[in-house]
Order: C-alpha cells, then structure tokens, then sequence
C-alpha cells in the first residue's frame, strides 16, 4: 500500500477507534460537529479545535494529513481575516453587542481603495472563531471515517438505514480518492524522468506544467470508471441491502460508551451555553 492510500484511506496503526463501529462514530461526529457550530467564543472553539487535533492524533491519524490540512485552511483563513476584519457585517455588531468596533489600526487616507479604512478587533476574532469551527468540522470527520476499514464501513451505513447504493457509492469514492493522489504523484514522476525540472520554474511555468496533469489524470478515471462498471455488471450488482455481508457490524461497550460520552459533551454544552455562557461571543 502506498503512502497516499495508507494516510488518505486508513490509519497506520491500530487503536480503540479502529475496533468501534462506525454508527457510534457517526453519532460522535454530530455531536461534535453540533457542538463546534454552536460556540461562537474563540477560545472554546480553538480548545475544540486543539483536542481534536490530539484525539486525532491519538486515533492513529497520519500528523502529514492533518498539518495538509492545517496548511490548505491557511488561504481560507487570510481571506477570512481579510473580510471580517476590514468589513464586519451586521452580524458582528450584534454579537459585539454594540454599533461601535474596536479599530487596531486605519490606512492612510491617501492609500487608493484601503485609504482610511480599518481593521477591526472584533471582526478578526469572528474570523478566527469561524476558522476554528470549519477545522474541527473537517478534523473530525477523518477520525470516524479513517479508523474504519471500507467493508465495515459500507455494512455500518446501510445498518443505520442508508440505502445500500448510496453506500457504495460513497465507499467507492473514498477508494478512488487514493488513487487519485498516486495517479498524480505517477505522473509527476513520469515528468520528472523525462527532464521537467519543476523545482526551477517559476510560478507561471509550474501552473502550466501542472495543467497538463490534468487530461491524463482525467482520461485515467474514465477508464478506471468504465473497468469498474463492466466488473459490477459481469457480477450481475443490484444494489440490493439483503445481499449478504462477508463482515458483520455489531456494537460493542465502547460503542455504548462513546455515544454516551457524546450527548453528555452535547448535553453538557448545551447547558454550559444557555445556562452559564459559557462558549458565546
């Protein structure tokens, strides 16, 4: 197995997430995700974020996937910074719970388009807040699909009611996306071997380069795509949920100790926030 199929499509190793069953695991994953939309203070939602990260980490995910991820939020972060921080909308007013905002700092009144303009105390913490959330609704998900080997997984879902079909489909995209990563990595290499020095281009020349990729990345999905049909169909595939399954999906204690653990956090929460306050802006 690959380096991209082995950190993108399961852990590396072995833990106490990777012997539960993926129900649980989906109602951990709500109540988490329930729990990251509802707090609005940044520092609840970057402690969420920060034990998330450690939980996942705990559960056998690969630290390059998640520093992956860390690094790709960085644009989405800088431009929410850029938006909130310099155009709070009517929405941080209300939170702040007043029409006035704290500027750290005003551009020059000369400056064309920025001239004048401030960056607000408030609207930069509403972004981070935001930042905080979206990682630890993306952060979490790894943690129950991850752990969990794709047969169980499809036998997981259509127990929790999914249809079958829907099931498959969603595993045989997780089973593509590694593929999808090794087929790149195929064809870099390929450039590489025939004397494409990508690491001396300059940022134009590398985006061309990266293009081409494009078309024998897409012409190597199609086929992948037809040789997976022909082999449904020469298996007469249904899509039938009363197929027999080679693997079984059965809870066990630490299923019925992780959804309790996840509604008393839910619950918990829920009471902290209205009843103390804790977690609001």
């Amino acid at each position: 197995m690959s380096h991209f199929q082995s950190s993108y499509q399961r852990v590396a190793r072995d833990s106490c997430f990777t012997r539960l069953d993926i129900r649980s695991k989906l109602f951990m994953i709500c109540a988490v995700t329930a729990v990251a939309l509802l707090w609005q203070n940044l520092a609840a939602s970057g402690s969420l974020t920060l034990g998330i990260i450690l939980v996942a980490l705990w559960a056998g995910i690969d630290w390059r996937y998640i520093r992956s991820v860390l690094l790709l939020s960085t644009i989405f972060g800088v431009t929410l910074l850029f938006f909130h921080g310099f155009f709070p909308h009517v929405g941080i007013h209300q939170l702040a719970g007043r029409t006035t905002l704290t500027p750290l700092f005003t551009f020059p009144a000369h400056w064309r388009l920025l001239g004048g303009q401030a960056l607000y105390r408030e609207g930069l913490l509403y972004g981070l807040s935001v930042l905080a959330k979206t990682l630890s609704v993306v952060l979490i998900i790894p943690v129950g699909i991850f752990t969990t080997e794709l047969d169980n997984l499809i036998v997981g879902l259509v127990r929790a009611g999914l249809p079958y079909k829907i099931a498959f489909i969603f595993s045989s995209t997780l089973r593509f996306f590694p593929l999808l990563l090794t087929r790149i990595q195929t064809i870099t290499e390929a450039q590489r071997l025939r004397g494409l020095a990508l690491e001396k281009m300059g940022v134009v020349q590398k985006t061309r380069s990266y293009a081409k990729i494009a078309v024998p990345l897409i012409l190597g999905v199609l086929l992948r795509s037809q040789m997976l049909e022909l082999t449904l169909q020469a298996r007469a595939f249904s899509g039938s949920a009363e197929r027999t399954q080679l693997h079984d999906s059965r809870w066990g204690p630490g299923d019925y100790l992780l959804c309790a653990g996840s509604a008393l956090f839910w619950g918990g929460a829920l009471i902290a926030y209205f009843g103390w306050g804790i977690g609001k802006w």
